[in-house]
């Protein structure tokens, strides 16, 4: 099989979706792996290391893309990109379709096998492919709080951990998932009050066993979020449906009650977000400001720290990389229940739920395309 790997094209994204030892089990699989000119280049990797692997390095993304049959990515394709889609091949990255219609209808309309990274979910119910970067997310989110809580970057002013005499800062994460729980050890390590919000009672029984006394939990309702936010001086939206659109938890109005110069930092945005008035935004331009309450709304947080989180998210893909060159991605979905969950779209046809429901498109089992 011919598998390529184009560069990342979205702002400021330096991660890399296969790193030169998995290149270099590939060929000796027997495959041909076909790398982008200064694809790892962002994430320490450079071309001499993929072509020391046995890879081989094309100097065009159009190129990577023809001669494919399996391309890798970590983030979703670009609209510059949608006119490499194709019939006979697939495509293994995040996509993140419930957040774009305008994708998802490209994808649709390409004929090309889309496998989800954040929708393979193994027997156990766990997201393997979500984790990593939602453990680099979580942990980056007090990171980006703590800065725009600054008042050079318009915050309120305030060190987390406060100083003998003087308040800490007040944490609320909505959200105790993966994201939540890492968001809450920095927060807590910092010195800050947390408090984390959650709608599951056995996790939050979880949690308050094993965080720190600096870490309260809270059932989470219309009611504990709107007078979580108001004392807050940063939020994080950590809130994930896999799959689906993440639900609007904070208002508008919302935003009136909370302290000027607070922050949020909307982890959800890569699903549409859990904010009313969150959109998407870039490394370059990461913050905009509604009612005196600055927005962090990056998506594709990780991509800034790339060495760290090309590391973390390839340990966790390579194996169904693997299986997916090694069996053809019927097969493989055929033999492995999580790599089934996550075809979203296939040839044309919806089968992922909550993309359907996204957008209400006709739904087709994974079951059916398999046969």
């Amino acid at each position: 099989m011919k598998i390529g790997i184009p560069r990342e094209i979205k702002a400021n994204e330096n991660r890399v979706s296969l790193r030169p030892a998995g290149a270099e089990v590939l060929v000796q699989d027997g495959h041909e792996v076909l790398i982008e000119k200064d694809a790892g280049v962002g994430s320490g990797f450079s071309d001499h290391q993929y072509e020391q692997a046995g890879a081989r390095i094309l100097d065009e993304a159009k190129a990577v893309w023809e001669a494919a049959d399996l391309i890798l990515k970590v983030k979703e394709p670009l609209p510059s990109e949608y006119p490499f889609l194709r019939p006979g091949q697939t495509v293994f990255t995040y996509f993140h379709f419930a957040a774009s219609q305008e994708l998802t209808q490209a994808v649709i309309d390409s004929g090309t096998v889309a496998i989800a990274y954040e929708t393979v979910q193994e027997p156990d119910r766990s997201l393997p492919l979500l984790l990593p970067m939602s453990e680099v997310a979580g942990r980056m989110a007090v990171q980006e709080g703590a800065k725009y809580l600054e008042k050079y970057f318009g915050g309120r002013g305030l060190l987390l951990s406060g100083v003998p005499g003087t308040p800490r800062a007040d944490i609320l994460i909505i959200g105790g998932g993966i994201v939540g729980i890492n968001a809450a050890k920095i927060a807590a390590g910092f010195g800050a009050n947390v408090t984390i919000l959650d709608v599951n009672l056995d996790r939050l029984r979880y949690l308050d066993d094993v965080m720190p006394a600096n870490v309260s939990t809270l059932y989470s309702d219309p009611h504990t979020i709107r007078d979580g936010i108001r004392r807050a001086d940063v939020v994080i939206g950590a809130v994930l449906l896999p799959g689906k659109k993440a639900p609007r938890l904070i208002k508008r109005d919302d935003l009136k009650t909370m302290q000027e110069g607070a922050v949020i930092v909307d982890v959800a945005i890569d699903q549409g977000g859990c904010v009313e008035t969150s959109h998407p935004t870039t490394h370059e331009n990461p913050t905009f400001v509604v009612d005196g309450v600055i927005h962090y709304c990056v998506a594709n947080m990780p991509g800034a720290v790339p060495r760290t989180s090309t590391i973390a998210l390839t340990n966790a893909t390579f194996p169904y990389v693997r299986r997916l060159a090694n069996r053809g991605w019927r097969d493989a979905a055929n033999k492995d229940a999580a790599l089934k969950s996550g075809l979203n779209i296939v040839e044309g046809k919806v089968t992922y739920a909550g993309v359907s429901e996204a957008f209400g498109l006709e739904y087709t089992s994974p079951e059916s395309v398999l046969q």
